[in-house]
């Protein structure tokens, strides 16, 4: 029989991500079915109770009482509201449309009507939503690179400080350019957090916003921004739809501008924790590689002893030769061999080849040094990888090809 051949690491971590994501829809309808149905069966139940009251007291027949209420639910899905609110397909209102269109918020309040309207939906969305996806693109590029121009003008300083550079160092002129990020990445960590911290605040802000103008509370506020910004919409709470307000026009420019930051900032921050979970994925895979292989287990075992410290394996990463002779002494081999203990010759070296390394880069970033590239004529466009994956590889230190 012929064996079937092992599953390649991008085959493993998608399996793995499905099964995670099956787990994970799993789980959260456990728990919202758990917090959400005793309300509706009560919610329900009161219905009903209602329904019957109010058929008896007006003396009004439950199938005619019911059709009343089908229309009432139509108009509902038309537009049409018992208090009085602003016309749906006005030039405002329609432009609130598109962009709920074309950033696939879609919070349903306003679909049209007419067969025509429906026929030119698909075709403008098909090149709305295509062209958005890639101004969000644009976007996560640009906010990464600003960030990684901050940090790194952050580190530099620090490095003065620290003494590892000179106070008169001065950066080349391809700092503003592509060419800035050549030795020095920043952390995904890093700029996971920095996204964070401005998407709450955004959220915090636009809150304070929405609870002021549209009468909402502060927890609803939030939850409309989260559902807004992430473009899930569910329009349940839907901004701007009143007849009027105070100071009108400044309230529609601040929600736009709002919700464009929003929608901007979270989708950068989602593709972020995605290569994290990435990462994670790649480490599970590993330790189920490490555990499957009995020569990774023996080698384990054998060598892998708590509270070691093993440089070794580190200067063999980086390729570099600590000693030209190849000599040490006995007292120093043997404790190597070990994997227990190490000499201070052998720590002290270490410690001067990581000061090296150390120096170099941030020289060659400072100075913005050319990207030293391997181009391989036969790889076509996208052997580098298409969206924001491949923006978030090409940026990003924990992604990088070289860690």
């Amino acid at each position: 029989r012929r064996r079937l051949a092992p599953l390649n690491e991008d085959n493993g971590r998608f399996l793995l991500l499905a099964a995670l994501i099956a787990a994970y829809l799993s789980a959260g309808a456990t728990v919202f079915s758990a917090l959400e149905s005793p309300s509706e069966a009560a919610a329900q139940l009161r219905w009903n109770r209602t329904l019957h009251n109010f058929s008896r007291i007006f003396n009004i027949s439950l199938p005619e009482l019911r059709a009343f209420l089908r229309s009432y639910e139509a108009a509902m899905a038309a537009g049409i509201r018992v208090d009085a609110l602003r016309p749906r397909w006005d030039f405002p209102g329609a432009f609130y449309f598109v962009g709920t269109v074309v950033s696939t918020i879609g919070f349903g309040m306003t679909t049209p009507a007419t067969v025509a309207g429906k026929v030119f939906l698909i075709v403008y969305g098909l090149f709305g939503c295509a062209g958005t996806i890639l101004f969000f693109n644009l976007f996560l590029e640009r906010i990464i690179s600003l960030l990684a121009f901050i940090m790194k003008a952050c580190h530099e300083r620090q490095l003065r400080r620290s003494g590892l550079l000179p106070p008169n160092f001065r950066r080349g002129p391809a700092v503003s350019g592509a060419g800035s990020l050549v030795g020095w990445k920043p952390s995904v960590y890093h700029v996971m957090l920095i996204l964070g911290i401005f998407a709450i605040t955004l959220s915090c802000c636009a809150s304070a916003m929405y609870t002021a103008v549209e009468g909402w509370n502060y927890v609803d506020s939030l939850y409309y921004c989260f559902v807004t910004f992430s473009t899930i919409g569910f329009g349940d709470f839907v901004s701007s739809q009143n007849a009027a307000y105070q100071n009108q026009g400044l309230y529609r420019f601040g929600n736009f501008i709002f919700i464009l930051m929003g929608v901007c900032c979270i989708y950068s921050l989602f593709n972020v924790i995605s290569i994290v979970i990435k990462q994670v994925l790649n480490w599970v895979l590993k330790k189920f590689e490490c555990r499957c292989c009995p020569k990774c287990h023996k080698s384990s075992a054998r060598l892998g002893r708590r509270n070691a410290i093993t440089p070794g394996a580190r200067l063999r990463r980086h390729n570099i030769s600590m000693d030209a002779d190849g000599q040490y002494d006995s007292d120093t081999e043997g404790r190597r061999l070990s994997g227990e203990m190490i000499s201070m010759r052998e720590l002290t070296a270490s410690n001067k080849v990581s000061l090296a390394i150390l120096q170099k880069q941030l020289s060659e970033t400072a100075n913005g040094y050319p990207r030293n590239v391997c181009i391989n004529t036969r790889q076509n466009g996208f052997s580098a990888g298409v969206g924001a994956l491949a923006i978030m590889n090409n940026r990003l230190a924990e992604t990088s090809d070289s860690r």
